[in-house]
């Protein structure tokens, strides 16, 4: 197989069994919904929430887990959140903190309220739910928390300074946040992707802007949501046992 072509999907190997999980933002095609599918096939109890209420709904459905709809904007939601999932699940092992909201404006031409709902989906909502899970993890001491961040948290795209600096900062909680947890045995890390393709990315953005991206990829492809999965997976699971406050890049790109 060379690199331009799709993968084969890799079977579960029960990298999860008898871990239960919170996943943010997984309703849709992109990696909160892979990554809750992963997390079923490796065997973990899982519950979904979207800001949605009927995708969430229809998520639940297709992936048969309990859903709740959750705005990361409102704090009443997000403990709403929690509450819930420890009724279901009984206790929080992993939390996946996938929320996160993008858009493209020139930072000469972005208003207040553009930068603002960038960094209060992207940033403070992420703050929430870390801060939501620590006060349940903490007292357990266990627990693992993996944030997905972005490659322009380090690297530099016209028309994207909301986002990458709401991702910059998701990187800064995630090393902080990972320090004050460590002393009571649980771990936070993120992933950074570059591309991964999924329905809203393509009728987000242009195709002209998209394929520009896919060839600055060593692969020349984006990657499956899946292939950002499964190293959520890998920090979700015992094999990263010695890894916190880190930032994987999900990524081929080459300088």
């Amino acid at each position: 197989m060379s690199g331009l072509e799709r993968p084969p999907y890799v079977p579960g190997h029960s990298l999860l069994a008898g871990r239960t999980a919170v996943i943010t933002a997984a309703a849709g095609g992109g990696i909160g919904m892979a990554t809750a599918r992963r997390f079923v096939e490796e065997g973990a109890k899982v519950l979904i929430s979207d800001a949605h209420d009927r995708r969430a709904a229809e998520a639940g459905v297709e992936l048969g887990v309990p859903a709740v709809a959750c705005d990361v904007t409102d704090e009443a939601a997000v403990q709403n959140l929690f509450r819930t999932a420890v009724g279901e699940l009984g206790h929080i092992d992993v939390l996946v903190n996938n929320a996160g909201l993008g858009g493209t404006a020139d930072l000469v031409d972005m208003t207040d309220d553009q930068w603002d709902r960038v960094l209060e989906v992207s940033l403070t909502g992420t703050m929430r739910c870390t801060r939501a899970a620590l006060r349940h993890m903490l007292p357990r001491g266990t627990g693992a928390i993996i944030n997905n961040a972005s490659v322009l948290g380090w690297r530099a795209q016209a028309g994207q300074s909301h986002y990458a600096a709401a991702k910059a900062g998701v990187m800064a909680l995630t090393r902080t946040a990972a320090m004050e947890a460590a002393p009571y045995g649980v771990r936070v890390n993120a992933v950074s992707p570059s591309l991964s393709m999924n329905p809203f990315l393509a009728k987000v953005a242009q195709p002209e802007l998209l394929a520009e991206l896919e060839a600055k990829e060593a692969f020349g492809r984006s990657a499956e949501p899946w292939e950002v999965a499964n190293v959520i997976v890998f920090l979700a699971s015992d094999y990263s046992s010695y890894m916190t406050g880190e930032v994987l890049s999900v990524s081929s790109q080459h300088p």
